[in-house]
């Protein structure tokens, strides 16, 4: 490998440091501009993030209208209704909220942080009026919600009822059942959410 020569490597240094005085002399000379270049930059940019963040709310909020009473939770499919409870849970101030449910969910339709700070796992039931939510239901999210998805909160929400022993059940661990009635208010506004 061949060596440079001292005077090669001082003229590289020179250079670079030429290079670089050139760029701060230009720069000390068109300080003014570049401020407000980056000025411009800067507002343009939270005006995009304001319109952004407007047309969400917009949107979850064209989405919620629809949602003040029962009668469309009862028509929606399982998927639909764990959308929904979304929705009502950004309406409702909670952050990160995700739609987690499908195969494989280990209990978890929707999680999200309240806006207490606490993380929340909800599971959805979108049951016809004849079909209760079962012990067994309530027993798996009890044994997921802690260990597995690290939340502080569950509730089951259904579009029907519960089993006298599922509502036993989660009157004695802590976890929230949220039948049609309790979906019904907080859905209008008028009931609290799952985690008040």
């Amino acid at each position: 490998m061949a060596r440079r020569h001292p005077a090669v490597a001082g003229a590289a240094v020179l250079a670079a440091l030429v290079l670089v005085l050139l760029v701060l002399q230009w720069a000390a000379h068109h300080l003014l501009p570049l401020a407000a270049l980056l000025a411009v930059g800067a507002g343009a940019g939270v005006v995009v993030r304001r319109a952004r963040v407007r047309t969400r709310q917009r949107e979850l909020d064209a989405r919620t209208a629809g949602l003040r009473h029962i009668g469309p939770f009862l028509s929606m499919t399982p998927k639909a209704f764990e959308h929904a409870l979304a929705d009502l849970c950004r309406r409702d101030g909670c952050t990160a909220v995700t739609v987690v449910g499908g195969s494989g969910d280990l209990a978890a339709d929707v999680l999200a942080t309240t806006p207490t700070g606490q993380r929340i796992l909800i599971q959805a039931k979108r049951y016809g009026p004849r079909t209760f939510v079962g012990s067994r239901d309530v027993q798996t999210v009890n044994g997921t919600y802690r260990d597995i998805h690290r939340c502080d909160l569950a509730a089951v929400v259904t579009t029907s009822s519960f089993t006298k022993a599922a509502a036993e059940f989660c009157g004695r661990v802590g976890i929230r059942a949220v039948d049609r009635r309790a979906l019904a208010l907080w859905a209008d506004g008028r009931g609290k959410p799952p985690w008040a």
